[in-house]
């Protein structure tokens, strides 16, 4: 059968590199601003590329993959950088409205490994740079963010940006198990340090929120206390959504690491990829009490740019 749409798309692109197991692809891309289902926090997304090699087993995106007749364990080994991503950003811009809030890195790390040789995020960022009055924020567990830290300054003086560090455990031989290819959590935390200490404003989610793995009190509370210490001033985070695509990759690894969580995880997820009802509200009255422990918010940090207050200041002088 002939391949049509995306899936003949990644067919025919071009292999930019190779190494271990890992293949590097350029995809063609009609867009990088996609909107998003209504009731979500942001209403636009941009993922610089296809697939993540961070190889996490939860990974929800992993049925992205699918669309393009690929095997979902191949969405950490088949990575797709998208094209001319800085070009599309500008024309698409035009048709947002700037009180909407960007989400980058939504789907796939936009500091995957695939980011030191192709910079895709940076150039996006290079966009936002020449911008004013957006909300953006940045989802990542890569400390290659540092990288950027005076790019992200200087967007941060025009619009108001946010950098969330996902750490879902401090357990280093846990997180290990659960995200092989990512930085360790403690270079993770350390991370978060020096973004505040650059004056971003940081957010720690503890994504996804894992049952009988790290949704405990005091597992989070172990992981909120020194997020609080590093700087950071949001934390919070939502249940695992576990589609059929992850699915075939998470309940393998249970059965493997965790058999004893595998037939309630099997029970959990079987009607639906949501965790709802009792399990979702007691969750998140757990997160808010330690949020408010620790006087951590539960969401981005709006401030006042500094060009907005200096543009404030030219339409009201004092003198």
């Amino acid at each position: 059968m002939a391949l049509v749409g995306i899936a003949r798309l990644a067919s025919e692109s071009e292999l930019l590199e190779a190494k271990r197991s890992v293949q590097y692809f350029e995809i063609p891309a009609r867009s990088i601003l996609n909107r998003t289902k209504p009731n979500m926090p942001f209403r636009w997304t941009i993922n610089p590329y296809r697939g993540c090699e961070f190889g996490c087993k939860y990974c929800y995106a992993r049925y992205t993959h699918e669309f393009m007749e690929l095997n979902p364990a191949d969405f950490e080994d088949r990575i797709y950088a998208k094209s001319a991503a800085a070009h599309l950003l500008r024309q698409e811009l035009a048709r947002a409205d700037r009180k909407d809030h960007i989400a980058i890195g939504t789907a796939t790390d936009p500091y995957q490994p695939a980011e030191r040789r192709f910079r895709r995020t940076r150039s996006i960022l290079e966009v936002f740079a020449g911008q004013k009055g957006w909300h953006v924020g940045l989802i990542t567990k890569s400390d290659l963010v540092l990288r950027d830290v005076d790019l992200l300054r200087e967007v941060a003086r025009a619009n108001v940006l946010g950098v969330s560090l996902t750490i879902t455990t401090l357990d280093e031989k846990l997180a290990r198990l659960l995200e092989p290819r990512a930085p360790r959590p403690a270079i993770r935390l350390e991370t978060v340090r020096r973004l505040r200490a650059a004056g971003i404003c940081v957010s720690v989610m503890p994504n996804p929120i894992m049952p009988g793995l790290t949704d405990g009190e005091r597992q989070l509370d172990r992981l909120a206390r020194p997020a609080r210490e590093a700087g950071a001033l949001s934390f919070g985070g939502g249940p695992l959504f576990l589609m059929p695509s992850a699915q075939k990759i998470f309940f393998p690894f249970l059965e493997r690491e965790f058999p004893l969580l595998a037939p309630r995880y099997r029970a959990l997820y079987e009607r639906s990829a949501y965790l709802g009802g009792a399990y979702k509200d007691a969750l998140r009255e757990r997160v808010q009490r330690i949020r408010d422990r620790y006087g951590l918010a539960s969401g981005p940090i709006e401030y006042r740019p500094e060009v907005w207050v200096e543009e404030q200041g030219e339409l009201f002088p004092t003198d």
